[in-house]
């Protein structure tokens, strides 16, 4: 839970700062594993369902995003591997941090219980 907080300050800073400004950076979006499609290759994009109710969004990922599995870096083959394996896709979660201005994701965390 200490990463998950960790990274919850980190974009509410982000959010902050911006908001200083005026300006909103990066989108945050905590997702059922259920809901979330991972990128098939480094350049390619995600789909996931950012509420119960919304339309699946697609967003590009390139060879810049970061993946991480309970905030620790991993490569992207080993994040696909385990969103591959992961049980009880319901219970398991998925933060995506969407940057607005280039639309592009920018951090996938996987929340493995």
């Amino acid at each position: 839970m200490n990463i998950r907080i960790s990274l919850t300050v980190m974009v509410v800073g982000l959010f902050v700062a911006a908001a200083a400004h005026g300006d909103v950076l990066t989108q945050a979006y905590e997702v059922a594993l259920n809901e979330f499609r991972a990128p098939s290759t480094e350049n390619g994009s995600v789909a996931f369902k950012p509420c119960a109710d919304c339309q699946h969004m697609t967003v590009r990922v390139t060879t810049g995003t970061r993946y991480t599995i309970n905030g620790k870096g991993v490569r992207f083959d080993d994040f696909r591997n385990a969103v591959g394996q992961a049980g009880d896709r319901d219970e398991q979660t998925v933060t995506v941090l969407h940057h607005l201005e280039s639309n592009t994701v920018t951090l996938i965390d996987l929340l493995l219980l």
